[in-house]
């Protein structure tokens, strides 16, 4: 159910491409690069990244040609000869020295200091994040290269217990990559976005950094976890510990997230935080309580046929997305429960969404 029926991607969709030039009938493809930092084990004869974990983080550039005017979060991966105006392509690779790559990301750092941190769930390969980063980058008009973290995902439905050890054993790797960018007083914020089991590692990673004492790091973090797969009572344990973040955690959530349900029954049952019901006036007592802010995005169209992956469709309304704000900084008091509305013929703001707002600072 997981998986789905499309056919999963081989890392030879990482080769660089050269792609034909637009005719005048046709749309000019959308260009976007991505950096990525991955402690997944090289795969020196098909050239991509395997399930295995490594000792140490490789780091590499990627420029991408996304097809232009494309209706929806569906990502057709390059063929032996890629039609630009229908499929995504990788048109640049280049593996980076870790000095490098810092040195890339602080140049691509936006204009008020931001940069951003994508770190993908269960199940996928690292040419499958890869490639769902770009899809974001470009329907978000995020300024600069986004930072994707692969960790070694086995890629596989059964792999969900895998996974959970690959994710934990990542916090360090993910933590290095946060500390290392986060030394330059050119970065002001990083926002660092975890999606389903990623939210998970995200989490981890926080509470590592706050036993560490590196308030001078947490105090750059702007934490957004996409239907996080996180047992409920964990991620209250992992809130204890972190305690009050100056800028409050931010929640996607849905009610109908299937993937989330398989997640809760492997669990045995346990509820799993991406399906708060923000409804509940409990939820709602404890988004305030917490100084949490907790969105549900359940009117978001999704691709997945699961309702997993609806934190894609939402970058298309613009680099709220990527930024949570619009015409100011989100200040420590938005916090509460809110639903988004997808008919919104705007988006204010994540905070001060087109839609009913259910909590209150």
């Amino acid at each position: 159910m997981l998986a789905g029926c499309a056919t999963r991607p081989s890392p030879d969709v990482l080769k660089p491409v050269h792609l034909r030039q637009p005719t005048h009938a046709e749309k000019t493809p959308v260009s976007v690069k991505v950096l990525v930092a991955t402690n997944r084990t090289p795969d020196s004869i098909r050239g991509g990244f395997g399930s295995t974990w490594s000792d140490n983080l490789t780091y590499e550039q990627y420029a991408f040609s996304v097809p232009p005017g494309r209706k929806d979060t569906a990502i057709t991966y390059p063929t032996s000869r890629p039609d630009p105006e229908r499929q995504f392509a990788v048109i640049r690779r280049k593996q980076l020295a870790k000095d490098a790559f810092v040195e890339e990301a602080l140049r691509s750092t936006q204009s008020d200091g931001t940069v951003g941190i994508f770190v993908h769930g269960y199940n996928y390969s690292y040419q499958e994040a890869l490639f769902r980063t770009a899809q974001i980058a470009a329907d978000a008009k995020i300024p600069g290269s986004p930072v994707l973290f692969s960790w070694p995902s086995a890629a596989a439905v059964a792999g969900y217990v895998a996974d959970r050890d690959a994710a934990l054993s990542s916090r360090s790797d993910l933590d290095s990559l946060v500390a290392a960018l986060s030394a330059s007083g050119k970065v002001k914020r990083i926002i660092l976005f975890g999606h389903s089991m990623g939210g998970f590692l995200v989490m981890e990673t926080v509470r590592q950094l706050k036993l560490q004492h590196r308030d001078d790091v947490i105090g750059k973090l702007t934490v957004i976890l996409a239907a996080p797969d996180i047992d409920v009572d964990v991620f209250r344990s992992q809130l204890k510990d972190i305690g009050r973040m100056p800028i409050p955690i931010c929640l996607l959530v849905s009610k109908d997230d299937r993937a989330l349900v398989a997640s809760s029954f492997i669990a045995g049952e346990r509820a799993r935080v991406g399906r708060l019901d923000i409804d509940d006036p409990v939820i709602r007592e404890a988004a305030l309580k917490e100084r949490l802010r907790v969105i549900d995005i359940t009117s978001i169209q999704a691709s997945d046929g699961l309702g997993h992956d609806r934190y894609a469709s939402l970058a298309k309304f613009g680099a709220q997305l990527a930024s949570f704000e619009s015409g100011r900084r989100s200040t420590a008091g938005d916090v509460g429960a809110y639903v988004f509305d997808a008919a919104g013929a705007a988006v204010a703001s994540p905070f001060r969404l087109a839609g009913r707002v259910v909590g209150s600072q």
